[in-house]
C-alpha cells in the first residue's frame, strides 16, 4: 500500500512566502490523511510566469530560503516539488547565475539525488521557447549541462530511488515539457522508460489552460502510461500567471493514469485539493468518463476563473461597462455581474444622434435582467463641441504665416465618438464609482484594429479579447440556457446586426452594421493568428484557387461566393484586412490592455508581432495576376 497525493494548489507568481505556507499546510493535511508521498506543481514554490524577476539574486535566495523549509518539513512523508534551483558558482550564457527548473524529492529532511547523480534535484531536459513560454532566457538545460561535462544527455536522465516502508520504488521524473517532446529530438520519457526499472511516473507541471487542452494531456500522457506499462501522475498548478500583456489561467486537472493509460483519478479543475491515490488499486479503478461538456462551458469557466482572479490579484471590486446594445458589451456585462455582483457593476448607456431607440432599449433591458446600477450619459454635445473646436480654431502656419482650420471628417467624427464615450465618460465614471472600465473587444476586432485608439479599446482588461464573434455568440446562449438559467442577455441583443453605430451608415434598423462578415471573417482571421503554421496571403491565394478555401479555414461552405462574387472582390477584401491586420492593427494590439488568453494562440506576448508593415510574397503577386486576368 503506498498512498500518492496529488497536491494541486493555487501558485501565486512572484510570492515563494505565500505559495510555501500552502505547501506546508498541504504537507501537514496530506499527513493527517496518512500519506505517504505528496506530489507538488512545477515551479511551486517561486511560479512560473515572472519575466525578470528572474534576474534578481535577493528573489532567487528567498526561494532557495522557502525550499529548505519544504525540505525541513518532510519527516513521516517523501515531498516531491518544484522550485528554482540555482548553482552561485556558476553562470547561465548571460552571465547572470545559474538557474534550473528543477524537481526536488525531499524525505526525512534530506534531498534525494537521482541515481549517479551529483545534484540534489532533477533537471527540467527540454525548454519551451513558444508561445508564452521563455525558459532559455533564465534557465539552464539538461542538455546544456550534459555539453558541458562533456555527455550525452541521457547519461544526466536518472531515475529517483526512495524508500517507503522498507520497500523501494524508482521514480521516473519528469518536468512539464519534457513529457511533450513529440517536436524535440530528444525524449525524456524514452530514456527513463527504456532503463527498465520505473515502477512509475511523475510529471509536475505549470500548464495554463488553452481551448481543448485537457483532451490533448490525457491523449499525450496516457499514451505513455500505456507504452510504458507504468502508472503516470501529472500535476498541475491552478492559478492566475502573466507576462504583461497576456493573462493566463492554470486549470489544474492534475490526473492520475493506470498502466493502460486510463484516466483513473482526477482533481477538479480550478479547485485547490487533495486527491488521494493507492498506487497498489489504481488499475482496479474503474477509468473516469470521457469529458462530453461543449466548448463554450470550458471556456466560460476559464473565463469566470481569470477574470476573477484578476480582479482579486489588482484590488478591484467594482467595475463598470460601456453598454451599446450589442452582443460584446452585453455578454462583458453578465459575466462581470457573475463575478464581482450586480450591486458592484455599474452599466453606462452613451448614445449620440446616431443610436437608434432600439438599442438604448436592449441596454436598458439588459441592466434590468441583471439587476444591476445603470445609467444614460448622452455625449453628442460633447462630441459637438470638440468637432467646433477643431474646426473652427484657425492654424497658423510657420512656412508664410497664413492660416487655415482643420477639416473634420465622418471618419473623424466617429472616432471622437469612441474616445469621448471611454477616455472621458467611462474613465471619470469608474473613478467616481471606485472602480476601473473594461475593454469589450472581441478577436476579430483585435485582429484587424477594427476600434479606436485611446477609446473604446481602452480599459483594464480585454476579457473577450481571445474569442471570436461566433463564440460571443455562444457564451450569450449558454449564460442564458446555463448559468444564469434565463434570458439574461435579451434576444433582442443576439437577434440584432453588429454596429458601432458611430455614423447614419451604420443604422442597425436599416439593418447596416459593421464591415465585418463574422461568419467569414473570424475562420480568415483566426488562420493568420490560431494556425500553428501561420497562413497568409499566399497561402489563402492559392487556397481560393484551388477551392478548398471554406475547407481549409473551417467555415461554412459557400460563404465565399456569397460574399465575393468576383476574384477581384475577394482579393481587395484578403488586402484590406491584410494590411490593417499586419499594419495599424499592430500598434493597437501593442498599446492594448492585457488579454486573457483561451485560444492556442493569444494577442500580447504570446504572439509576438514587429511593427513591419504589410508584405506580399513575390508567389502571391504572381497568383493574383493570374486570378484577375482570368
Amino acid at each position: 500500500m503506498l498512498k500518492i497525493t496529488m497536491a494541486q494548489m493555487e501558485v501565486i507568481p512572484g510570492h515563494p512566502d505565500k505559495n510555501t505556507a500552502t505547501m506546508l499546510r498541504m504537507i501537514d493535511e496530506a499527513k493527517e490523511e496518512q500519506s505517504d508521498i505528496i506530489i507538488f506543481p512545477e515551479m511551486a514554490v517561486p511560479g512560473y510566469l515572472l519575466g525578470d524577476t528572474w534576474e534578481q539574486s535577493s528573489f532567487l535566495a528567498d526561494c532557495e530560503h522557502y525550499g529548505q523549509e519544504i525540505i525541513a518539513a518532510t519527516q513521516d512523508i517523501t515531498v516531491m516539488f518544484g522550485n528554482i534551483a540555482m548553482d552561485w558558482e556558476k553562470t547561465n550564457n548571460d552571465g547572470r547565475v545559474r538557474k534550473y527548473n528543477a524537481f526536488f524529492t525531499a524525505q526525512n529532511g534530506r534531498l534525494i539525488k537521482p541515481a549517479g547523480q551529483d545534484q540534489p534535484f532533477v533537471i527540467k531536459t527540454l525548454m519551451p521557447n513558444y508561445r508564452e513560454f521563455d525558459d532559455t532566457r533564465h534557465f539552464y538545460s539538461l542538455q546544456q549541462l550534459a555539453l558541458e561535462q562533456g555527455k550525452s544527455p541521457a547519461e544526466l536522465i536518472a531515475p529517483v530511488n526512495i524508500t517507503i516502508k522498507g520497500k523501494e520504488y524508482s521514480i521516473g521524473c519528469l518536468l512539464c515539457e519534457d513529457g511533450w517532446s513529440d517536436n524535440y529530438a530528444l525524449e525524456p520519457f524514452e530514456v527513463l522508460r527504456k532503463n527498465g526499472s520505473i515502477d512509475f511516473f511523475v510529471n509536475i507541471s505549470a500548464s495554463p489552460y488553452t481551448l481543448g487542452k485537457n483532451g490533448k494531456r490525457n491523449r499525450v500522457f496516457g499514451e505513455q502510461a500505456a507504452r510504458a506499462g507504468k502508472p503516470l501522475f501529472y500535476v498541475n498548478a491552478i492559478g492566475l500567471q502573466n507576462n504583461g500583456k497576456t493573462v493566463y489561467t492554470f486549470d489544474g486537472a492534475s490526473t492520475a493514469y493506470n498502466g493502460k493509460g486510463d484516466v483513473c483519478a482526477m482533481s477538479l479543475e480550478y479547485k485547490e485539493e487533495l486527491t488521494i491515490v493507492d498506487l497498489a488499486e489504481l488499475e482496479q479503478l474503474p477509468a473516469l468518463p470521457e469529458d462530453k461538456e461543449p466548448d463554450i462551458a470550458h471556456i466560460y469557466r476559464a473565463l469566470h476563473y481569470g477574470v476573477g482572479h484578476f480582479l482579486k490579484n489588482i484590488h478591484m471590486r467594482k467595475v463598470v461597462i460601456g453598454i451599446s446594445g450589442g452582443i460584446d458589451s452585453a455578454v462583458a456585462a453578465a459575466l462581470y455581474a457573475k463575478i464581482v455582483g450586480p450591486e458592484n457593476l455599474l452599466l453606462v448607456n452613451m448614445p449620440s444622434v446616431f443610436n437608434s431607440a432600439t438599442t438604448k432599449g436592449l441596454s436598458k433591458q439588459l441592466a434590468d435582467n441583471l439587476g444591476c446600477q445603470y445609467t444614460v450619459i448622452p455625449i453628442q454635445h460633447s462630441v459637438d463641441h470638440t468637432v467646433e473646436q477643431l474646426s473652427g480654431t484657425p492654424i497658423t502656419y510657420l512656412t508664410d504665416g497664413s492660416t487655415q482650420n482643420l477639416t473634420v471628417s465622418s471618419f473623424v467624427t466617429e472616432n471622437i465618438q469612441a474616445r469621448d464615450r471611454s477616455a472621458r465618460v467611462l474613465a471619470g465614471a469608474a473613478a467616481a464609482f471606485g472602480g476601473g472600465f473594461t475593454c469589450n473587444a472581441n478577436k476579430a476586432e483585435t485582429t484587424v484594429g477594427y476600434s479606436t485608439l485611446y477609446g473604446d479599446q481602452s480599459g483594464f482588461l480585454a476579457a473577450l479579447a481571445d474569442l471570436w464573434k461566433h463564440q460571443v455568440y455562444a457564451l450569450a446562449h449558454y449564460m442564458n440556457d446555463v448559468i444564469y438559467g434565463r434570458e439574461v442577455v435579451p434576444q433582442g441583443i443576439i437577434d440584432i446586426v453588429p454596429s458601432a453605430e458611430l455614423s447614419s451608415a451604420q443604422n442597425v434598423d436599416e439593418g447596416k452594421g459593421d464591415p465585418l462578415k463574422y461568419p467569414y471573417h473570424d475562420y480568415l482571421f483566426r488562420s493568420f493568428i490560431e494556425r500553428w503554421q501561420k497562413a497568409a496571403p499566399e497561402d489563402i491565394l492559392e487556397w481560393y484557387a484551388a477551392g478548398t478555401l471554406e475547407e481549409n479555414l473551417g467555415c461554412e461552405a459557400g460563404l465565399v461566393e456569397k460574399y465575393f462574387p468576383t476574384a477581384q472582390e475577394f482579393i481587395a477584401d484578403l488586402e484590406r484586412w491584410w494590411n490593417l491586420f499586419t499594419g495599424m492593427a499592430v500598434a493597437k494590439r501593442i498599446q492594448a490592455p492585457p488579454i486573457l488568453a483561451v485560444s492556442r494562440r493569444a494577442y500580447g506576448f504570446d504572439h509576438r508581432e514587429a511593427q513591419n508593415g504589410p508584405y506580399y510574397t513575390l508567389k502571391y503577386q504572381q497568383l493574383k495576376e493570374q486570378l484577375l486576368q482570368a
